[in-house]
This record gives structure tokens, C-alpha cells and sequence, in this order.
């Protein structure tokens, strides 16, 4: 058996039984070393190499900032957008929406908007008499947009394996993220019509002056991230960096509502998430580094090509890859293992590298809402205590945007190329 195809084997095979992804790669790598008879001290040498990225150093500050953030930041936006939009009918499911997506700019998790935004907003929409598993559904799906809306995590961890810009990627994947909240919007009002979903009154001058003074601290932190980045300010990790200053600050002297002696907690509780997605990414290294030397990624490239020579087929076949690896398997581990093997396909089809990261990465987003494991969904679901199978039914139109928006972004490029082209220049 080839010993990459091995890693893959086994890695699905000790996730199925609990393991954690971390440890069913690790020893994946180990047996497929031996496999090889490749040298065992190649595992750490490659895993120390993977961590050693400036890049990565995001990930443990964005971490960080999205969790001092969602103690301050989650009401002040929900009112804020309830001051602006309250009055339409179904308007909690619109908030539901905007607000996942800037909690998403600045936590870069689709788990942690899932459970700060929808924790709030799905018992907010059951009090006001919304359908418990509609509530469910909008905070579900709405959730992804925090990995897809930049800064995303997943294409931190796609961009220290590829080398492609992180900057560039977090460009790429603004269009695509803007387009669905737009479409999902436009569901969510016209299901509300549809429904008669309650509405509030409108509100007045005052009223929305005062929901933006107090909002207007949280408002800024994305802004701050993204226009630093985009604005070649600082780098993106310069910019996790600055997030995480910012979110104390606030936290401690102008919301209050952050405590010192909750900071350790904090901290530790960020340390673990991260540690979690270091070692696999380094790990990923030595594993990549064994599927290459098996020439495993030719060996796929030879398949596909044997299938068709169209690239509008090969990106509909890899979308359909990625849309069931996204069901089954976390999107970091899938990044890691899958990307390494794909790199010549990338190459012998003309597939540009950036938009090839927005496109799996939007992929696996939407894995996050799509049993068997479906994180998010689960979240949100536990969250509105109803019915798996109802908040799945009532969450399938607004999947079905997610999809065209995926196909959207893989045939139109220009979505995705277009603005790193224009702010690079």
C-alpha cells in the first residue's frame, strides 16, 4: 500500500473511533514512516519546521482577541443592528446574520460565533415568537461566515502550507463572504414576510444615536483589522496583535465588563485551542512530507487527469471532495492533509493557488452546518432545543444559497482574484 495513502486511511479510521485529530495523524505519520523506511526523527524535525512560520503566530492572537471580545462585543452589535433594522419583519434573523459576520472579523471561528452569537440570538428569536427551529437554522448557517469572513483561520493554516499571501487570501475571501450575507439576508426578510415573524417598533434619532455610541467600540475592532491589513498598515499578525490590545483595553476600561482576575482564565482557555491547531499543523508537515515522497500527489494528479482534462469538471469534482471531507472531518485537519496532495493538480490545470484556497476553504465552512458532524449545527440546534431534523429541513434553503455562492466564486475568479489584484497594485 502506498504510505500516504496509509496516513489518509488511518487518520479517518482512528477519527471515526474518537480519536483526537491531532494524535490519529501523528500516528498515522509514525506507521507510514516505518512503512517507508524513512527516519523516524524526520517527525520531529518537520513538525518543529512546520510551527517555525511568522504567519502562524495569528492564530494564538486572533484566538485570543475573539475570546476577550465575545465577553463585550456580542450585545453591544445585536443592539446596535436592532436600532437600524429592528422594524422589518423577521429583522432578528437579519441581525442574527450581520452580526455572525463581524463577530467572524474578528474571531475567525465559526464555533465561537456559533455559540457568542447564537446564544444569544436564538433564545432572543423563541422569546419573540419565532419558530424555535428556524432560530436554530439562521444562527447555524449564519455561523460559518466566522471562518469565511476575514480574518479566517483556516486560510492562516492554508497559506503556511501553500506559501500563497495571507493578506491575499483574507482579500479573496471578502467578496465571497459579502455575497452571501447578502443572499442570506434577502432569505431571512423574505421568510419573515412569508411568516409574519414579529417586528419592533421603529426606532427613533436618539435612540439609534445612542446604540451606536455604545456599539461603536465594537464596531472598530474589525474595522482596525481589516483596514490594517488591506491597508498595508501591518501584517496580519501585526494585526491579531493589535486586535488583542484593543479587545483588553476595551474589555477593562471602557465596557467594564472584563475583569483582571478573569484575564488567566482567558488565556488558558485560548493556549488549548491553540495548541490543538499547532500541533497539527506541524504534525502536517511530517506527514506531507511522507505522501510526497510516496508520490502520492502524482499518483492523484494521474487520476484525475485519466477522468477528464476539462478544469470546469476537475473544480466541480474537487468541490464535491471537499463538500464530504468538510462533513466528516474538522476543517484545519482537512487543509493539512488534502492541500499537500492536490498542489500539482493545482499546477498542471492552471488553478490559481489563491482562489483555490478561498474556494476549500468555503467548502469546509459549509461542512460545519452538514451532518454527520456538523459542529455548528449541532451548537445551534442544542442551543434552540429542538429537533436535529427540523432545523436541518428549515436550514436547506439557506444551504442551498451557500452552494450557489461556492459555485459562484469557483467559476467566476475574478470574485475571488479581483480585489488582492486591485489593493496590490
Amino acid at each position: 500500500m502506498n504510505a500516504g495513502l496509509l496516513i489518509i486511511i488511518l487518520l479517518l479510521a482512528l477519527a471515526i473511533f474518537g480519536f483526537p485529530i491531532y494524535i490519529a495523524l501523528g500516528i498515522g505519520t509514525v506507521v507510514a514512516l516505518n512503512m517507508a523506511e524513512l527516519p523516524i526523527m524526520s517527525l520531529p524535525q518537520k513538525l518543529f519546521t512546520g510551527m517555525d512560520s511568522t504567519s502562524l503566530l495569528a492564530i494564538p492572537f486572533f484566538i485570543l482577541a475573539g475570546n476577550l471580545m465575545s465577553r463585550s462585543i456580542t450585545n453591544k452589535l445585536i443592539n446596535l443592528a436592532n436600532a437600524f433594522i429592528g422594524f422589518i419583519k423577521g429583522s432578528l434573523g437579519v441581525i442574527t446574520v450581520l452580526t455572525s459576520a463581524l463577530f467572524g472579523a474578528i474571531s475567525g471561528s465559526g464555533v465561537a460565533t456559533a455559540s457568542a452569537i447564537g446564544g444569544i440570538t436564538i433564545p432572543g428569536m423563541k422569546d419573540e415568537g419565532y419558530p424555535d427551529h428556524f432560530a436554530g437554522a439562521v444562527a447555524a448557517i449564519s455561523s460559518i461566515l466566522g471562518p469565511i469572513i476575514p480574518p479566517s483561520i483556516v486560510l492562516i493554516v492554508y497559506s503556511s502550507i501553500t506559501n500563497v499571501s495571507v493578506k491575499g487570501l483574507f482579500m479573496g475571501s471578502v467578496v465571497p463572504g459579502l455575497v452571501m450575507v447578502l443572499g442570506l439576508s434577502i432569505y431571512v426578510l423574505f421568510y419573515g414576510k412569508k411568516n409574519n415573524l414579529p417586528s419592533h417598533e421603529k426606532v427613533d434619532g436618539k435612540g439609534k444615536l445612542k446604540a451606536t455610541k455604545d456599539g461603536i467600540w465594537a464596531l472598530l475592532m474589525p474595522v482596525i483589522i481589516l483596514g490594517g491589513i488591506f491597508g498595508g498598515i501591518f501584517t496580519a499578525t501585526e494585526a491579531a496583535v493589535v486586535a488583542c490590545v484593543y479587545a483588553i483595553l476595551i474589555g477593562l476600561f471602557v465596557y467594564r465588563d472584563t475583569k483582571l482576575k478573569e484575564l488567566p482564565g482567558i488565556f488558558v482557555t485560548s493556549s488549548i485551542s491553540t495548541a490543538t491547531i499547532m500541533v497539527m499543523v506541524g504534525i502536517s508537515k511530517a506527514s506531507s512530507y511522507v505522501i510526497v515522497t510516496s508520490g502520492l500527489p502524482q499518483e492523484m494528479l494521474n487520476l484525475f487527469t485519466s477522468i477528464t482534462e476539462s478544469k470546469i469538471v476537475i473544480l466541480l469534482l474537487l468541490n464535491i471532495l471537499f463538500l464530504i471531507i468538510g462533513m466528516i472531518m474538522e476543517a484545519n485537519a482537512a487543509v493539512v492533509m488534502m492541500v499537500p496532495i492536490l498542489m500539482p493538480l493545482l499546477t498542471a490545470f492552471q488553478i490559481d493557488p489563491l482562489a483555490f484556497g478561498v474556494i476549500i476553504s468555503f467548502n469546509l465552512c459549509i461542512g460545519l452546518v452538514t451532518p454527520p458532524v456538523g459542529l455548528c449545527l449541532l451548537i445551534s440546534n442544542q442551543i434552540a432545543d429542538t429537533s436535529l431534523s427540523k432545523t436541518f429541513k428549515t436550514m436547506l434553503p439557506m444551504l442551498i444559497i451557500a452552494v450557489i455562492v461556492l459555485l459562484l466564486i469557483t467559476y467566476i475568479e475574478p470574485l475571488t482574484t479581483w480585489l488582492p489584484s486591485m489593493l496590490s497594485m
